[in-house]
């Protein structure tokens, strides 16, 4: 675990600080995040492996989702070890006791023990949108808390757009806050709904807050002003004691504070014991299967969880790591279960190319990686770009230092032969056959020849370089392609320019990426379906050699 480092001599963070995720209804309202029961179920457990204290699971009664969700999660579906499940919903309607109102009651049926509640805070929501009285809001506010706490319910309250409020019409926003707890809620949370709160305002306003309310006090901000992370933090250290996230940053528009980065900051610079460190130990992985569940990526950029957020790419960052490994990375990558990357191009210096080949299991002396930094760059210079494609690289660097010979190359591409029916109009393309493609390797000294039939010229290659070797390599049966992207280099040159292709495979254990570049797409993809062949059957013999 990495110290905690220095920080500025504010008073310290309140004790007994709750993490409380909201992925499971507001993090869904991010375009494209669609999850199914079982999906939220899914997310639900790996969040509370975690060990976040609190996972909102929804609006019971406002869909049938998530109100069969709340079912399968009470009849036992969901056994959660650290984390308390909320249901979430709205304050009881106007000119209806609370007591009759059908969706305060489809909360009770939720049969969890923490309710959220949101209400207005903000007087001119309460006039233009809720079109009510303003005093009526408030009892609505009250009446709901205090009906669910007779109930045995604990209750937090989601002060929707309290920022803007406390702006425009403060002593409203006030008064709606000091309702909701002196009804009994547990907690009173301070939401940022549009996301446009300043950092500079937030510390001062909500320590008042802490002092003032008889409950405890909750953030909850979104990230329009880029802010939500900082603001969070900043509140915690004015004593607020309930901090409100999504995991990735989820979240309508811009998103929700993160949750996963609030969670590092915290336990990593603020010395705060949030989560034990190996459940720590697994935000990477976490982040990434929960993306994965959503639908999305995680953001390569993401701190502490993204993909690059430890990569290395100048030559000066890299020749200082291989001395003091601490000198560019401000926390051990391990401590978030992550891993520092050095990244090869034509910006990397000697250095890189040193510790890139001890990551990959592979000696070269000052020389060799001369020549291999010599060769990245004249590649690079023509199109090329091992930043995204380490298998390609490792290839490289193995040809280049004589470490994979040529005689030990597994096959030789000879020669192959695409064909692509097209041409027809759109309602007669259907009808058009698959693109067919022969190719003749070498295999062993032995030319082989293979014929295939696919949706497209890739797709064909693909399937006449498996049927021409034929199960010589069973390691390949398991290997598919799961991302293709093409770029075209030069933009003025029209049809006339040179492609890069990038290939992902994986053998659903593992994923690594191989590159192409020529003025011929079909043969940029092949050059990339080549390596990733190669880096397929020789990985395990290379993996095998590094243990040794």
């Amino acid at each position: 675990m990495t110290d905690a480092t220095a920080h500025s001599p504010l008073p310290a963070p309140a004790a007994g600080l709750d993490l409380y995720d909201t992925t499971l209804r507001d993090g869904t309202q991010r375009e494209g995040v669609s999850l199914s029961v079982e999906d939220k179920l899914r997310v639900a457990r790996r969040m509370d492996e975690l060990g976040v204290a609190y996972i909102e699971g929804g609006w019971p009664g406002a869909n049938p989702k998530d109100t069969a969700f709340f079912a399968r999660a009470a009849d036992g579906e969901l056994a959660l070890e650290h984390a308390t499940l909320v249901a979430f919903g709205m304050t009881r309607g106007a000119g209806r006791p609370a007591e009759a109102d059908p969706l305060l009651q489809a909360l009770v049926d939720a049969r969890t023990e923490v309710i959220c509640l949101v209400g207005k805070s903000w007087g001119y929501h309460v006039d233009e949108a809720l079109g009510v009285p303003r005093a009526e809001n408030l009892a609505m506010v009250a009446d709901s808390v205090r009906h669910l706490t007779s109930l045995g319910k604990r209750v937090f309250f989601d002060a929707e757009h309290f920022f803007d409020g406390v702006a425009r019409d403060g002593a409203y926003a006030r008064e709606v806050v000091t309702a909701a707890a002196e009804a009994g809620a547990e907690c009173v949370v301070l939401c940022d709904t549009n996301g446009g709160a300043m950092p500079w305002d937030v510390a001062e306003l909500v320590g008042g807050l802490v002092h003032d309310l008889p409950s405890s006090v909750g953030l909850h901000f979104h990230d329009d002003g880029g802010c939500a992370v900082a603001n969070s933090l900043l509140g915690i250290e004015a004593g607020a004691t309930h901090v409100q996230g999504t995991a990735n940053g989820l979240g309508e528009r811009c998103g929700n504070a993160n949750l996963f980065t609030i969670l590092a900051d915290l336990q990593l610079k603020r010395g705060l014991r949030l989560v034990p460190p190996d459940r720590l130990e697994r935000l990477t992985e976490i982040s990434h299967t929960v993306a994965e569940l959503c639908n999305q990526t995680t953001p390569s950029v993401a701190p502490y969880v993204g993909h690059t957020a430890f990569s290395h790419k100048a030559g000066l960052h890299a020749s200082a790591l291989a001395k003091a490994p601490d000198m560019y990375q401000h926390v051990e990558p391990e401590d978030v279960g992550n891993r520092q990357r050095l990244v090869v191009s034509e910006l990397a210096g000697r250095s890189n190319i040193v510790l890139k080949a001890r990551e990959l299991g592979v000696a070269v002396d000052d020389e060799q990686a001369r020549t291999v930094l010599a060769e990245v760059k004249r590649r690079e210079a023509a199109g090329w770009t091992y930043e995204a494609a380490d298998a390609s690289f490792d290839l490289l660097l193995r040809r280049v230092t004589g470490s994979l010979p040529a005689a030990d190359e597994p096959f030789r591409s000879r020669h192959y032969r695409v064909s692509v029916a097209g041409g027809a109009d759109e309602a007669s393309a259907a009808t058009e056959g698959p693109a067919e493609a022969i190719l003749a390797v070498e295999v062993a000294g032995q030319r082989r020849l293979g014929a295939g039939e696919g949706n497209g010229p890739v797709d064909a290659l693909d399937r006449a370089f498996r049927n021409a070797v034929n199960g010589t390599w069973p390691q390949l049966d398991r290997v598919h392609l799961s991302d293709y992207k093409v770029r075209v280099l030069e933009a003025s040159a029209g049809t006339d320019a040179v492609t890069r292709v990038l290939v992902t495979s994986t053998d659903g254990v593992d994923v690594w990426d191989t590159v192409g570049v020529h003025p011929n797409v079909v043969e940029a993809s092949w050059l990339a379906l080549s390596d990733a062949y190669t880096h397929a059957i020789l990985r395990v013999h290379w993996q095998q050699t590094a243990e040794v």
